[in-house]
């Protein structure tokens, strides 16, 4: 029995989850989620019993002390609410359920359905879960953002691709499914990190995940300092890869592949959509009363110990030529291509046989995450 005591009646209710691990490259998706509930101010009001889906020996607790007292932080899912009252910029309000935690161990049936049980408890229309993969796209290029759902109706009004991908999954995959079969609409966002420059933070493809977000739920996200930490990963990357010839050349060779896929595409309505985004951040950035992110970009969980904080240096890209099993273009996984556009890439499978195999060939090994194995999923 799901009780919600204190969580009022939400109005127009989509849920947005992203989970650490397997599904999370460069932690761009879960960094995407604890922006919101920052910049959003959430309200966690759920919190799932670790004992019952997470193995302590994969994803451990952490100990820290808060002033004198000794305190431990136990890997689980938090559920948080935030009311957006100008949702559209027109004064119509809107409120977002937001899922925020690391791929289960175990019982993944048993945790979607909870999962589930709020969503039906909270009357949530739609859900949205986000993840992000490694995949042969260069850093210097806007990052590729494919939304698959396995909901044919919902492909087409929400113009979004039909997922018919084969193979291993996550959490994402299979939260997805269960969503499909219970009758709820869901859709995956998925984002392509760049393989050689896959250690987390990526705030460059956070923020090109929100944008898509954005556009698919046609609220406005508070950008805060993502757009200028995006800005200054780029930068940085591009200064750390000019400094290893044959990373440059390498990083070349995928600009060529990408522009020359992209260039029949070039549509005018991907440069339509980039500037109508553009004007309503202008008003967002004019606004004196606008409150601005902290300086740490990615902040964890209330209850977690505080991280160090970042230096500003991007990671150091990493040599093109060195296997990677966790790559997308691994023979077990799906190689998701370079995007049409900035809104519409990779999505971890090929072709539209299957975009981000509608939800969970996201990659993360790279990104620090103690995600486990999807095969057992």
């Amino acid at each position: 029995m799901i009780e919600l005591e204190g969580v009022p009646e939400l109005v127009d209710p989509v849920m947005v989850a992203a989970f650490e691990g397997w599904n999370d490259a460069g932690d761009a998706a879960s960094a995407a989620v604890t922006h919101l509930e920052r910049e959003w101010k959430g309200e966690v009001f759920a919190v799932l019993d670790a004992e019952d889906y997470y193995d302590f020996q994969v994803n451990r607790p952490h100990v820290w002390m808060d002033g004198g007292a000794r305190k431990i932080t136990w890997p689980t899912t938090r559920l948080s609410v935030v009311r957006v009252d100008d949702a559209d910029g027109k004064g119509n309000r809107r409120d977002i359920v937001l899922v925020r935690g690391i791929e289960p161990s175990m019982r993944w049936r048993s945790f979607c359905n909870e999962i589930l049980g709020f969503a039906h408890e909270l009357g949530v229309e739609m859900v949205v879960i986000m993840g992000a993969l490694l995949g042969d796209t260069p850093h210097t290029r806007p990052v590729p953002v494919t939304g698959v759902t396995s909901d044919p109706d919902l492909a087409r009004t929400l113009n979004l691709e039909e997922s018919r991908y084969e193979g291993p999954t996550g959490i994402v995959g299979i939260l997805q499914e269960a969503c499909t079969h219970a009758g709820v609409p869901a859709a995956t966002l998925w984002a392509a990190v760049p393989h050689y420059v896959s250690q987390p933070p990526n705030p460059k493809a956070t923020l090109a995940l929100l944008n898509r977000l954005e556009d698919l739920l046609g609220v406005r996200v508070p950008q805060g300092e993502l757009a200028e930490d995006a800005r200054a990963w780029q930068l940085g990357v591009d200064q750390l890869a000019a400094e290893d010839s044959e990373v440059a050349e390498y990083v070349q060779s995928l600009e060529e592949a990408r522009d020359t896929a992209e260039l029949p595409e070039a549509s005018g309505e991907a440069i339509a959509k980039e500037f109508e985004r553009y004007l309503r951040h202008r008003d967002d950035d004019s606004d004196p009363n606008a409150t601005a992110g902290p300086t740490a970009p990615y902040l964890r969980d209330p209850g977690q110990p505080p991280s160090p904080k970042p230096t500003g240096e991007p990671p150091r890209p990493e040599p093109p030529d060195e296997p990677d099993e966790n790559r997308t273009d691994h023979p077990d996984r799906p190689d998701p291509g370079p995007g049409p556009t900035e809104d519409a890439g990779s999505d971890g499978s090929t072709g539209s046989a299957g975009s981000g195999e509608a939800s969970g060939t996201g990659d993360s090994a790279a990104s620090g995450t103690d995600g486990t194995d999807d095969e057992d999923g």
